[in-house]
């Protein structure tokens, strides 16, 4: 088993992350939000550039790799644009793009992208996906809006590990940034006439964040793997990742605004744009508890098959 991901999958994620902060870093988001139609254009063409659309994370693993590092430098930076779900999209040349959605109203974050999006249920159903119009303002929706999808023929139950495993590693990158900006927020506001890092209630709250983030970490690195090996528990694994996911955001969120204090609420800090565009990742297609259903639902009582199942079944 390998988790480390291949050292030229690695420098592409870095480069990537160097082309969006270079394209705009943190005043990408804040620009697609006062003009949503300009999304694609600010973020597209960056990555284009860097040949992060010819990768073909189905069929090589080490462009599997070099994909999730793309999707996590896209988190680090919130980039406004559906990465993940472009670069999970099926073999079928005639789609741009794959979308997981559950329930009667599927949505998705994928506003003002005139793209071609393919669909797929947890049941593997396939669908072609229209997005419709939203009176939502891109603040209030974060670029989600309805989809009408139209039954499309086949099963797409074998897409489902790669798309539901790449936007978390986006989320991975998100948390990735939170801590960094909570870390240096208390390492330079004072209290009491000492820096809030020294304090060790903070310590715990930071340690604390900091293990569920690393925990995510290994888990994406682990689906990933089950996804190039072609496990058959690959889902299980991308569901199991996906909760974990959830969770860690929820704790390390929590734990930077209460950090930050109100100025984490506040548009003059970046934090606050990263918490309010990890949201649809967090709750499409489907939020904590429809992920443990469906994974529950999976694996019932026999659990997860890891690192450290018992081989004899005992």
């Amino acid at each position: 088993m390998r988790l480390e991901p291949a050292a030229e999958a690695q420098e592409f994620g870095r480069e990537v992350a160097r082309a969006l902060a270079a394209a705009g870093g943190d005043e990408l988001v804040q620009r697609a939000e006062r003009s949503p139609g300009t999304r694609r254009q600010l973020v597209e063409p960056v990555l284009g550039e860097l040949g992060a659309w010819d990768l073909a994370p189905r069929r090589d693993p080490v462009e599997l790799e070099a994909a999730a590092a793309v999707c996590r430098a896209g988190g680090y930076w919130a980039a406004p644009y559906p990465v993940a779900e472009r670069l999970a999209r099926p073999d079928n040349p005639g789609y741009d793009g794959l979308i997981v959605v559950s329930g009667p109203e599927p949505a998705g974050a994928v506003a003002d992208t005139d793209l071609r999006w393919a669909t797929v249920s947890m049941a593997g159903v396939r669908g072609l996906a229209a997005p419709s119009e939203t009176a939502a303002s891109a603040r209030e929706s974060a670029f989600v809006v309805p989809l009408t999808i139209r039954p499309e023929p086949g099963d797409g139950t074998a897409d489902l590990a790669l798309a539901l495993t790449l936007p978390c590693w986006t989320l991975l990158g998100m948390l990735d940034r939170a801590l960094e900006l909570t870390r240096a927020h208390v390492q330079i506001r004072e209290q009491f006439g000492r820096p809030l890092a020294e304090f060790q209630g903070v310590q715990f709250q930071l340690t604390d964040a900091e293990v569920e983030r690393r925990g995510v970490d290994l888990l994406a690195r682990y689906a990933l793997w089950s996804i190039q090996c072609g496990r058959p528990e690959a889902l299980d694994d991308a569901l199991a990742l996906r909760l974990a996911a959830i969770e860690a955001a929820d704790i390390v969120f929590r734990v930077a605004h209460q950090l930050h204090g109100a100025a984490g609420f506040c548009d003059e800090t970046t934090l606050s744009w990263l918490s309010r565009y990890s949201l649809p990742l967090r709750r499409l297609p489907f939020a904590a508890v429809g992920t443990e259903q469906a994974l529950t639902g999976r694996i019932g009582r026999r659990g997860l098959a890891g690192l450290f199942s018992d081989p004899m079944g005992a």
